[in-house]
């Protein structure tokens, strides 16, 4: 059987008075290059002086990779990955691919415009076929470059994203963390923690998806999968409950727990601490709504040795209560004691039912919760009695 094989023709060979040419005027070529980076691309001339001098190193390299190449014709391929190679790689951020691939045309319209002086009489031709394979390949090359950079770019940004959320779970943020989320594009604050559980989709697809569903929401985002948790880092929302709720679908069955709005990211470990306290709670409330605020489970987190819950419902709510005098507490205890019965609490204190009534309103101003609404006078009694505590311990009662 005859096989038929497609051979790539031969590429033509230039003169060799075109090649030494061409080598004379490489100088000549770069100069004439700088000129028109600066007369024709403004985002050059914006640059500054050491990135316009990386790029000038480039050019230069370009057009000593094109002699080098038209000097040697059994090469099918001009080697031009390391042209690209010759500057550092933080100047893939300074430079886009787009501006990339103007320089490269750039450099190809000034090398092809002195093709009549640079090739030999009857040479024009065959240079032009040169210039445009040359040109073809380098941007080729452009393009390999820019690929393996964002890809490096993209692998080193999701192990700082999860250093700088595993930071914040640990509590243990340095002055390191500003400059690393500022390596992110972080800009927002106020911020609070989100949490909850992951199925067992793949996590690398899902936080793009997050990313870009906050992008869209104008919201800062920083997300970490840990130990079958989802952990969100939202910026810039003054509403942290309606931040979440953009996002709960995303999350796993099972509950999804909002952390305390805090100042700065430097403070959200303290959000991702309650976040994460309450989530382990979260099963002593079935009807939790999703989201829930993690506050919402003080008395949960306090039950189960929070010092943070403990330390909260004793100064948010029991300080106040016992600051306003004994009858506040009496009547508010005796009031829960017999199943919230107004009747029962003014028989028994031997008042009037206004004055229990009055007394309830004032539990209600001093601390934010009505002791008629079920979960918020268990919370009040959960306070009532780890403040009790807490005086006995210190010698108060």
């Amino acid at each position: 059987m005859t096989r038929n094989v497609t051979r790539r023709r031969p590429r033509a060979r230039v003169h060799p008075d075109t090649v030494r040419r061409i080598e004379r005027a490489t100088g000549s070529l770069g100069t004439a290059v700088m000129a028109a980076l600066e007369e024709r691309l403004p985002w050059f001339r914006r640059m500054s002086a050491e990135n316009r001098s990386w790029l000038g190193l480039i050019a230069q390299a370009g057009i000593a990779a094109f002699a080098d190449w038209i000097r040697h014709p059994e090469r099918s391929r001009p080697a031009v990955t390391e042209v690209f190679g010759t500057a550092p790689r933080e100047l893939a951020r300074a430079v886009s691919l787009q501006h990339a691939v103007e320089m490269v045309r750039l450099i190809i319209d000034v090398v092809e415009s002195q093709v009549d002086d640079l090739a030999a009489p009857g040479d024009e031709a065959q240079l032009r076929e040169a210039v445009l394979t040359y040109a073809r390949e380098i941007a080729f090359s452009a393009a390999q470059v820019y690929a393996r950079t964002a890809e490096a770019r993209g692998a080193w940004d999701a192990r700082l994203e999860a250093l700088v959320v595993d930071s914040l779970v640990r509590g243990d943020a340095d002055e390191s963390l500003p400059s690393w989320a500022s390596a992110l594009n972080w800009s927002s604050s106020p911020v609070t923690v989100v949490v909850g559980t992951i199925d067992d989709q793949d996590a690398e697809p899902l936080i793009d998806e997050l990313r870009a569903q906050a992008k869209r929401a104008r919201l800062d985002l920083l997300a970490s999968v840990q130990g079958g948790k989802l952990i969100l880092v939202l910026g810039g929302s003054d509403d942290p409950i309606a931040a979440a709720e953009r996002f709960a679908g995303r999350f796993g069955p099972g509950p999804v727990i909002v952390g305390p709005l805090v100042r700065d990211l430097r403070a959200a470990s303290i959000s991702a601490r309650a976040a994460l306290a309450a989530l382990r709670v979260a099963p002593a409330w079935p009807d939790a709504p999703r989201p829930a605020g993690a506050d919402e489970l003080l008395p949960e987190r306090a039950l189960d040795g929070d010092p943070d819950a403990r330390a909260a419902l004793i100064a948010d709510v029991y300080e106040p209560l016992a600051g306003a005098g004994p009858a506040l507490i009496d009547t508010l205890m005796t009031y829960l004691e017999h199943g919230s019965s107004l009747e029962a609490t003014h028989r028994i204190l031997f008042v009037h039912p206004n004055t229990v009534r009055y007394r309830l309103r004032r539990v209600a101003e001093l601390t934010d919760y009505t002791p008629s609404v079920g979960r918020e006078g268990f919370t009040l009694w959960v306070a009532i009695i780890l403040g009790r505590l807490a005086a006995k311990h210190s010698g108060q009662l």
